[in-house]
């Protein structure tokens, strides 16, 4: 198992310089309420040499595909083929909320994003007429869509937390993008992407499977889970509580109780109260909490049901103590006996 790292924007160069340093794999820019993941991933891709990037992920609401195709293949140039391209759906919320995409049938979208994106990557021109998109509208005479620089063999990795979702991406992408997973709930994950890739007529082997983990040092597990029960509840409160698929999530994981209430209470204006609210039995269930020797026990257990790169969010209150925690987790997969 190859561990990756999950920036942030504040730091993200000075991060990923020392987690190439440390020997991670990856290092993975992602996109939400603060920042964009191109503009930082630019800034990544210029300051480093050796380490893969990819965005984890891109809004498939906020982009049009020509746009992402572009994206991904100046973001490859820049970095030496460095780049992989992380996609999502996003949510109700942020799709119809902040860009005006109706949220209905968002795998059909995907499905059809993904095969618009991966044309355009080889160079070709690119027609489509599919429910969501048309390329060129009906009636019109544009040239159809082509990029003019060199063609970019880039792997495109799905987000996604629902069956349906883990299916397409098994069956459509090189890879998935997975959080709040718990190495208990792996297998019924993986036999959900091996049903994908077995109606793709394709085995598993070859497909990357990748697991965002928070991870944060501490002497017990209260202690650790402290910094990540603000990062949860902020989940846990997005939007309406039958839309919100977190909700949903850590309801299937026995949760659903202290979910609603963490949802409640950022519902009524109160993030701390929310916070609060967040059971560190959670926390430590979908993380790696400090000491050393208990996050290596934790990693093996991930690689030990199929994760390929496990996706270190370190939660420090400053770049030192988040470099702090990289070091940690590069010694904590050796100490598991799975660096390579």
């Amino acid at each position: 198992m190859k561990l990756g790292v999950n920036l942030s924007y504040l730091d993200a160069v000075e991060v990923a310089r020392e987690a190439e340093r440390l020997g991670f794999d990856l290092a993975v820019v992602p996109e939400g309420f603060r920042a964009d993941g191109a503009t930082v991933l630019g800034a990544v891709a210029t300051a480093t040499t050796r380490i893969g990037l990819a965005s984890g992920v891109f809004q498939v609401p906020g982009r049009t595909p020509a746009m992402t195709a572009l994206t991904a293949s100046t973001l490859d140039a820049l970095s030496g083929g460095r780049f992989r391209l992380g996609l999502g759906v996003s949510n109700p919320d942020i799709s119809e909320g902040w860009h005006g995409v109706p949220f209905r049938r968002p795998l059909a979208r995907t499905r059809e994003y993904v095969d618009i994106v991966r044309r355009a990557l080889t160079g070709e021109p690119v027609t489509h007429e599919g429910a969501h998109y048309r390329l060129p509208p009906e009636g019109c005479t544009a040239a159809p869509l082509r990029l003019y620089g060199e063609p970019a063999r880039v792997p495109i990795y799905l987000a996604a937390v629902a069956p349906g979702g883990l299916e397409l991406a098994g069956e459509i992408a090189d890879g998935w993008l997975g959080a709040f997973s718990p190495p208990g709930e792996l297998p019924k994950t993986i036999d959900a992407l091996r049903a994908g890739r077995a109606r793709a007529g394709k085995q598993l082997a070859g497909f990357e499977v990748l697991c965002g983990v928070p991870m944060a040092l501490g002497a017990d597990v209260e202690t650790a889970a402290t910094p990540i029960r603000g990062y949860l509840s902020h989940f846990l409160g997005m939007g309406g509580r039958s839309r919100n698929v977190y909700l949903a999530l850590f309801e299937r994981l026995g949760y659903g109780k202290e979910s609603a209430v963490v949802h409640e209470r950022m519902a009524a204006g109160d993030p701390r109260g929310a916070a609060a609210a967040v059971p560190a039995g959670l926390v430590e269930h979908i993380s790696l909490l400090g000491p050393p020797e208990r996050v290596a026990e934790r990693m093996r257990a991930y690689a030990e049901h199929g994760i390929t790169t496990l996706l270190v969010s370190p939660f420090g209150g400053t770049t030192a103590e988040r470099v702090e925690i990289l070091r940690t987790a590069a010694k904590a997969l050796d100490r598991a006996g799975l660096a390579a």
